[in-house]
């Protein structure tokens, strides 16, 4: 399995491209392209004969479902997200996208409840419930190769926000501790900003938890 990172973008958001080399399927988990990441996109899964199954989205803000649309074009992937997120997707004041002009409405094809798995070649994603930054907020952990997609739940050194509308900060705290914590110390986290890191250096070192 092997991830490529896209983040050419003025938010800094992440957007991962996790795929299988050997059976050339692979996922998307977040879109928040801007121009540049959609041709770095196009180029490299077409030069690698890559077919995206799935948009795998950690949650609904403006900053990482801004592409969707363009990506579901040019994938023909299904857009997935948890059910509880729905909400956030169809409303342009709960995904913030009315703060930069933009009304923003995206309607997924596939809903997640937790513990839910997405299987895509040789690799298995399950998805973990971590509420907090919005209500139906997830985390992708693929617990064989020992990786977690953490989206805005979990940063190096930080946490996600929870001053938007629908944030609640003592139940994100819940949700890294419960859900991400008591995964290996080994994990390493991508997560929605920033550097990677381990699940045992946030254990150690995060000063929000």
């Amino acid at each position: 399995m092997l991830i490529k990172t896209l983040n050419s973008n003025n938010m800094g958001q992440n957007i991962y491209l996790y795929y299988d080399e050997k059976s050339g399927e692979g996922v998307l988990i977040d879109a928040g392209c801007s121009e540049a990441d959609h041709e770095k996109i196009s180029t490299f899964i077409n030069e690698n004969n890559i077919t995206i199954k799935a948009i795998l989205l950690t949650h609904g803000h403006y900053d990482h479902i801004i592409s969707v649309d363009t990506m579901k074009n040019l994938t023909s992937a299904v857009v997935c997200s948890h059910e509880l997120e729905k909400q956030v997707l169809e409303n342009p004041d709960l995904n913030i996208s009315t703060r930069i002009g933009l009304k923003l409405t995206i309607t997924p094809d596939r809903l997640f409840n937790d513990g839910d798995v997405f299987r895509f070649g040789n690799a298995a994603l399950k998805v973990l419930h971590t509420p907090g930054h919005t209500p139906g907020g997830v985390c992708y952990y693929d617990e064989e190769n020992g990786y977690l997609f953490s989206g805005d739940t979990l940063f190096k050194e930080s946490i996600g926000r929870t001053d938007f509308l629908l944030g609640n900060f003592q139940v994100l705290l819940k949700s890294i501790s419960e859900k991400l914590f008591t995964l290996p110390d080994s994990t390493q986290v991508y997560p929605g900003h920033g550097s990677s890191t381990t699940i045992k250096h946030e254990v150690q070192n995060n000063p929000f938890v």
